[in-house]
C-alpha cells in the first residue's frame, strides 16, 4: 500500500503577513512525517513527528505559542488514534508539556484510560519519561501582549494574529495499512480556565478508522462538538464505499463516485447550517485519498500527491 499523508495549521483569518511562516510550517510538517512513511516507517511515528513540528512552530495555535487562557496561562489538549484498533489516547488541560501529542501517545500505548487531565495527565508524563517544563516556557510575549490588551479592553480576535482559536492536525496512511489520525490545539483566546474544547474529544476533533478513514478538525470546538465533526466525516466516508459497492453490484452501476474531497466539503456545510459554526477538516480515506475543506478566511494544510511531492496551501 502507497503512503499518505496530510496536516494541518488551523483554520482562521490568516493575515497576509503571516502566509509565509504557515506555508513554512505545513512544509516541516510534512517533511517530517513523510521521511518516515518513505523509508517504510510506522503511521503513528510520523503523525507523531508531523504534530510535533507544528508544536514547536510559535505561528500555530498549539505547544509553544498558545493563546493564553483568562488567567494568563496556557491550557493544551491532544488526541492521537489508531484506526486498526479504534483506541485513542487524549490528554487535556496540561500547563507543563511541551509536546502534548507526545503524551496523548504514551496515553494509546500505556495507559488503561482513554483520557487524562490537568495534574493527573502530568504525573502520567513523568512517570513515563516525559520531561515536564515550567508553564512559563510556553508563553510567548507576543500571547502575553494580546492577553492584557484584552483584559483591558475589549476582547478581539485581531489581537492573536487574526484568531481566537486555533488547531494543528495530521492523518497518515503506513505501507502496511495502518491509519492514524491526532490534533493538538492551545484552544481559544482568553477561555475559562479548565475550558476543553473538541480537540482532544474522540469523534469531535479527531477520529480514525481503517476501514473508512481518518480524520483531524480545526475551528470553534463548540460548534464542532455539536455534530461530531470527525466521526460524522469517517461515518461518510464508511457509507461512500458500502454504496461504491453497491453501484458495482448493480447491472448498470452508473452511481455517481462520492470523493474524499465532496465528503469534506459535506461536513462543512454540516457545520455551518447546523451548528453555525466555522472552522476546517482534513482526512485521508482508507485507500489514502485526501479531502479538506474550510469556511474560515483561510486554512494552513499541505498533503503529500501521488508523485510525492508536496502540495502546500493557505
Amino acid at each position: 500500500m502507497k503512503p499518505s499523508l496530510i496536516v494541518h495549521g488551523g483554520a482562521w483569518s490568516i493575515p497576509d503577513e503571516f502566509v509565509e511562516e504557515c506555508r513554512a510550517g505545513c512544509r516541516s510538517a510534512l517533511a517530517a512525517g513523510w521521511e518516515i512513511l518513505a523509508r517504510g516507517g510506522a503511521a503513528i511515528d510520523a503523525v507523531e513527528a508531523a504534530i510535533v513540528a507544528l508544536e514547536n512552530d510559535p505561528i500555530f495555535d498549539a505547544g509553544i505559542g498558545s493563546h493564553l487562557n483568562r488567567d494568563g496561562r496556557v491550557e493544551l489538549d491532544a488526541i492521537v488514534m489508531d484506526g486498526v484498533t479504534l483506541k485513542a489516547g487524549a490528554v487535556a488541560a496540561v500547563e507543563r508539556v511541551r509536546n502534548p501529542i507526545r503524551l496523548a501517545r504514551k496515553v494509546l500505548e500505556s495507559c488503561e484510560h482513554m483520557m487524562l487531565v490537568g495534574s493527573g495527565a502530568e504525573r502520567f508524563a513523568s512517570q513515563h519519561g516525559l520531561e515536564l517544563c515550567a508553564p512559563e516556557e510556553l508563553v510567548l510575549e507576543r500571547e502575553r501582549a494580546a492577553w492584557r490588551q484584552c483584559r483591558e479592553g475589549a476582547h478581539s480576535w485581531e489581537f492573536h494574529l487574526g484568531h481566537d482559536h486555533g488547531t494543528v492536525g495530521a492523518v497518515a496512511l503506513d505501507r502496511y495499512g495502518s491509519l492514524i489520525a491526532g490534533t493538538s490545539t492551545g484552544g481559544t483566546c482568553c477561555k475559562m480556565p479548565g475550558r476543553v474544547g473538541d480537540s482532544p474529544l474522540i469523534g469531535c476533533g479527531c477520529y480514525a478508522d481503517v476501514e473508512a478513514g481518518g480524520v483531524s478538525c480545526t475551528g470553534w470546538g463548540e460548534a464542532i462538538m455539536k455534530i461530531v465533526m470527525a466521526k460524522t466525516a469517517v461515518d461518510l466516508l464508511r457509507a461512500a464505499f458500502v454504496g461504491a459497492r453497491h453501484a458495482a453490484s448493480t447491472p448498470s452501476g452508473d452511481v455517481a463516485p462520492v470523493t474524499p474531497q465532496g465528503l469534506a466539503e459535506a461536513c462543512i456545510h454540516l457545520l455551518a447550517e447546523r451548528a453555525h459554526g466555522r472552522g476546517g477538516l482534513i482526512l485521508l480515506d482508507r485507500e489514502g485519498r485526501p479531502g479538506f475543506a474550510f469556511n474560515t478566511p483561510r486554512m494552513a494544510y499541505g498533503y503529500v500527491a501521488p508523485d510525492s511531492s508536496f502540495v502546500i496551501s493557505v
